[in-house]
């Protein structure tokens, strides 16, 4: 069985063995190694699945990011705390934009003008509990508007923010690995959380266009096993997805398949 904890802590062994380092996205991008795990969790939903994820970790020994969102299927004080004392990194997972733009009388820049308010309010209360230097964006595939579109009209390095994923790291050098759609291989059933780098060559050195495709977790634990992973890697997880509880497992994999169907339509109406 794929996703679920014991598969989770297979991978972190594995990668752990071959000699990567773990750092958060803060530590990244104040000092990036040249062979290193980033961490990331966007808690959607289902805050203690990360906690989960945020004590095996501790664990091992090594750290990771984990992104809450303000709503109250994300946002929780006593998970947040508990996260924070396993020393790991606290991040906001921001859907301002979505969140305000459900007017439709209001024009693209009076929407950013209204999200950047409340941007600024949701990310004062998270760093109640801790110094939050990093966001990325939460992809709310319904939505009217990417949430990245707050940086179009704002910087978020004036309210003291290092780095966004999308914005911050060469793709062209850090391999994006991310569990979008409870797969590895899921672009097509992915709204938002893409990254592109189409000048780059199909190279192990050019991570973004990496010529290996994964589709179980188990695919990219053979693969580091052959020593032909990249030396830079962000992961992103999931975590209300992995459990070992056999009845949350199985409603996950035929709601996120169902999902799956709905927004592989979606993508080819936009496009």
């Amino acid at each position: 069985m794929d996703f679920t904890l014991k598969t989770y802590k297979a991978l972190l062994y594995k990668l752990q063995n071959l000699n990567y380092s773990f750092q958060t996205f803060q530590e990244y991008i104040n000092s990036p190694k040249d062979r290193t795990i980033i961490l990331r969790h966007d808690v959607d939903k289902l805050p203690f699945n990360s906690l989960q994820f945020a004590e095996i970790q501790n664990e091992l020994g090594i750290k990771g990011s984990y992104y809450f969102r303000i709503v109250s299927e994300s946002f929780n004080p006593v998970v947040i705390e508990k996260i924070v004392e396993l020393g790991h990194e606290i991040g906001y997972h921001y859907e301002d934009v979505s969140l305000v733009e459900k007017n439709p009388k209001l024009t693209e820049k009076e929407v950013a003008k209204e999200a950047i308010k409340l941007f600024d309010k949701n990310l004062n209360e998270l760093r109640k509990f801790f110094p939050v230097k990093t966001i990325c964006m939460h992809g709310s595939p319904l939505s009217r508007y990417d949430n990245k579109l707050l940086w179009k009209y704002y910087n978020y390095k004036d309210y003291g923010i290092i780095g966004e994923p999308y914005f911050d790291i060469d793709f062209s050098k850090v391999l994006y690995l991310t569990d979008t759609g409870r797969r590895w291989n899921g672009e097509k059933v992915s709204i938002r959380d893409k990254v592109f780098n189409l000048s780059a060559p199909i190279t192990k050195e050019a991570n973004t266009r990496y010529i290996q495709s994964f589709k179980k977790t188990h695919d990219i634990i053979s693969t580091a096993e052959s020593k032909n992973l990249p030396n830079q890697i962000m992961f992103t997880f999931h975590p209300q997805r992995w459990t070992d509880r056999l009845f949350p497992w199985i409603l996950e994999l035929i709601w996120q398949n169902t999902k799956n169907l709905a927004k592989y339509f979606l993508n080819i109406i936009r496009s």
